[in-house]
């Protein structure tokens, strides 16, 4: 299936998954959903590449710049990450639903089997149940309940409820066993696949666009005239979006006849970053050479910033700094980072929040579970409901990234760690609203789709994209 792509300048594709996954076979139909592991090894993949083995030698060859107009990604945003190695299991915290234990494991096992058919609301209702027991740390039960499961959602098939319920199960899975590995490179075969699946998630839907845009377009505006500009940046991906960036800039410049200014990003990334920090690197400094922009860029690794914090990012006077947040640098190292971002005032702090599941705001287990079944149903009713072609698309966009989002919720779901908005607001920092261009752009983004059911709504200081009456996705932008 070939998919129309048009990149404009700023609507390009902003969030990505934590990693690819595996157990893939040529087929879909033959593929092992009971071995689903974190990517390892060259395995074969259902997705149609062209020119595959052409891309995979222009990477290896460090050829990063003819790899991406092989993609058709230039001015595109793609994300491959291979993140830390995986953590000890959570802290789960104990609630006030014991009824669990009062059960022997026969008893429950007689209770859970009550009923066969494959009710969404069965389901549902079991994963919650499991939840339940790594709250209470009844992992006896925990295997009881996931036997039910296996037998009741053995594929990703049915309707959205029922695949994201299977990935769920699965990511759950995996914590329970330890069997959820984590590695410290990516092969390059591997990063084209997911640079494919996020080139067709960007085209056929809204949520990566309007991330970019509303994030980019803040910080243009925040930093409009200026002649030094930086950007930290905590959730860089493989940089796309700072080609849209950088494009936007230059043509800025060009319109009032004046010189562009000179750009520098700091990315905050994980320690097994190389083959990505090459890519970023390598792609970003020919396009602003292209663009004739004066352009730098630099990598902190988190575990120096978590250590040193702000102290492990050059800053130079002059320069209007701005910064780029996501729920996810806070699951990683907690909120105490925020009190010294306020120390560095920038001229905006941009969050943009694709997850919208409680994160942080809970440390029961159950509730992240809950909403994280909620959330990831309504993104793929939403790319259902744009019905192009058949249904590989869908699949690939499911594995490479849904799935490994779902199983970052479920990794570090039910840790105690401040709420990110809260700590802003803790930290003296407040909320401001989007400009109104933002707001008008935004809704030409989703009439452009042509899909019923999308919109955009202003929730205090927010810019939210919803499907009907559910938010996929939250842009804010904060000062000091």
């Amino acid at each position: 299936m070939k998919l129309p792509y048009e990149p404009k300048s700023v609507l390009d594709i902003r969030r990505s998954p934590p990693s690819p996954v595996i157990g893939y076979s040529p087929d879909f139909n033959s593929f092992d959903y009971n071995n689903t592991l974190l990517l390892s090894s060259e395995e074969e993949f259902p997705v149609e590449l062209e020119n595959e083995h052409t891309m995979i030698t222009l990477f290896e060859n460090g050829d990063s710049d003819s790899l991406m107009r092989e993609l058709g990604l230039y001015d595109d945003y793609y994300k491959s990450s291979c993140p830390l190695d995986l953590p000890e299991l959570p802290p789960f915290f104990p609630s006030d639903f014991q009824t669990l234990n009062q059960y022997s494991n026969q008893n429950l096992f007689d209770l859970i089997t009550q009923h066969d058919d494959v009710n969404e609301f069965d389901f549902t209702d079991d994963l919650i149940l499991l939840a339940e027991c790594f709250e209470t740390q009844s992992f006896q039960l925990a295997q009881v309940i996931l036997a039910r499961l296996n037998q009741r959602l053995r594929s990703p098939t049915g309707k959205p409820i029922q695949r994201v319920a299977f990935y769920f199960k699965e990511a759950l899975q995996s914590l329970l066993t330890g069997s959820t590995r984590r590695f410290n490179t990516c092969t390059s075969y591997e990063i084209v696949q997911v640079i494919k699946a996020y080139k067709t998630f960007s085209t056929v839907s809204p949520i990566p666009m309007f991330s970019s845009f509303t994030a980019n377009q803040a910080i243009l505006d925040a930093t409009d005239v200026a002649m030094n500009v930086h950007v930290i940046d905590f959730d860089i991906g493989l940089g796309g979006q700072w080609s849209s960036f950088l494009k936007t800039v230059a043509e800025k410049a060009e319109a009032r006849k004046v010189n562009p200014p000179a750009v520098r990003i700091t990315a905050v990334v994980p320690e097994e970053y190389e083959p990505e920090s090459r890519l970023i690197r390598d792609n970003l400094h020919q396009f602003a050479t292209d663009l004739k922009l004066r352009f730098e860029i630099e990598f902190v690794s988190i575990r120096v910033f978590e250590y040193l914090m702000f102290k492990s990012i050059r800053l130079i006077n002059g320069e209007k700094t701005a910064v780029v947040l996501s729920p996810n640098i806070f699951r990683r190292i907690g909120s105490d980072f925020v009190t010294d971002l306020r120390r560095v005032s920038p001229e905006i702090t941009v969050c943009v929040d694709a997850e919208l599941n409680g994160f942080g705001a809970t440390t029961v287990f159950r509730q992240t579970v809950i909403d994280g079944l909620r959330l990831y149903t309504t993104v793929l009713e939403s790319l259902e409901a744009v019905n192009v072609g058949g249904g590989d698309w869908m699949r690939s966009i499911e594995m490479f990234v849904l799935l490994p989002k779902i199983m970052e919720t479920v990794e570090y779901g039910g840790r105690c760690v401040t709420p990110w908005r809260e700590a802003l607001v803790r930290a003296g920092m407040k909320a401001v609203g989007m400009s109104q261009f933002v707001e008008i752009q935004a809704e030409c983004l989703v009439r452009r789709l042509q899909v019923r059911g999308f919109h955009v709504v202003k929730q205090q200081a927010e810019m939210v994209l919803c499907w009907h009456d559910r938010p996929l996705v939250a842009t804010s932008a904060w000062t000091c």
